[in-house]
């Protein structure tokens, strides 16, 4: 067993003998979702001041509005509630740091992790990889704001999407621990 199977289960266990928020409803309290990225610096509920059962919280690398990003919201409102949507991206965020070429090229040659040197990737080894990572839209982006109003405009013109759901764009600050508004974003998220 490694020692990160260990820890989480030593702090489940200590985590669950206390527990006491198992009558919480299925519908989040606050009815609304954020889509924000898997980025380990980010913490939704302490950023949105969230506590167990206030909101959705659907994430993804870089926070994108991919397909299944958007079943989840859709699924958030249809059948949990969910009134609003929160797209936050953030600064200094690893999707900026490769395209779809380099991340199939990589995976041609290994399966293994790769290595960044601060302007290239390169693989330690090649034994043998898949060419399947070629054929995948890895989502990534070379400007942040952009990448915020394409996901807002992505969500407000999608068919399984209504109207008038307002959907908020924003930027979080990794730095200062600030959301910034992206005002193209917000614009382009208002009902309709």
């Amino acid at each position: 067993m490694s020692n990160t199977l260990k820890e989480v289960l030593a702090s489940n266990k200590k985590y669950s003998e206390n527990f006491t928020k198992g009558s919480l409803s299925l519908p989040p309290a606050r009815k609304f979702a954020i889509l924000t990225c898997m980025d380990a610096r980010l913490d939704p509920a302490k950023f949105a001041g969230l506590n167990e059962g206030d909101a959705h919280v659907i994430r993804n690398a870089g926070g994108r509005a991919s397909d299944d990003a958007i079943r989840s919201l859709v699924i958030s409102h249809k059948l949990l509630g969910t009134q609003e949507w929160f797209v936050i991206h953030h600064t200094d965020c690893g999707m900026q740091l490769f395209t779809n070429e380099i991340m199939g090229n990589l995976l041609f040659e290994t399966l293994d992790t790769s290595e960044f040197d601060g302007k290239n990737w390169r693989n330690p080894n090649a034994k043998g990889g898949s060419i399947e990572g070629k054929f995948i839209n890895w989502l990534t982006f070379a400007n942040l704001e952009q990448s915020v109003v394409d996901d807002v405009s992505r969500l407000r013109y999608h068919p399984l999407v209504p109207p008038y759901i307002p959907i908020y764009g924003f930027i979080y600050d990794v730095r200062t621990g600030k959301l910034i508004e992206v005002p193209k974003a917000m614009e382009i998220g208002k009902p309709r």
